[in-house]
């Protein structure tokens, strides 16, 4: 006689960020993640196109989470301001951000910027 019951997982799922590390996710009072503002949150987080990844990983640029967390505030202050595609260079690495997208669309480091030219932005913000 076949079961006709359906198993869910109720264990939590992980939430990985784009450097691999696992994010802590927030709690209503009961205890559990309140979705609304989990996505708030995942909202304001700013994310790298593949493009970029494969630009820091071509030239070793590696980012702490404290530098995530400026990002993530330097693109929050220029979206305030009206920003749609801004540089912002921080450590001696220069990054192209959509602003309205927050999205990282490429890295480069001082080393890799040949001609150090640097076109399509309206903004920038140096850190």
């Amino acid at each position: 006689m076949a079961v006709s019951r359906m198993l869910l997982n109720t264990q939590p799922p992980l939430l990985i960020d784009q450097t691999g590390n696992v994010r802590q996710q927030a709690a209503n009072s009961a205890g559990k993640a309140d979705f609304g503002s989990f996505l708030r949150e995942a909202q304001k987080k700013v994310s790298f196109s593949k493009h970029a990844n494969d630009r820091l990983q071509q030239r070793n640029i590696c980012l702490s989470n404290q530098d995530l967390a400026k990002l993530d505030n330097t693109v929050e202050r220029l979206a305030q301001k009206g920003a749609r595609e801004s540089l912002i260079y921080m450590n001696d690495v220069a990054l192209v951000v959509s602003v309205t997208n927050r999205t990282v669309i490429t890295a480069m480091d001082s080393a890799n910027g040949n001609e150090n030219i640097i076109t399509n932005i309206d903004s920038a913000a140096i850190l």
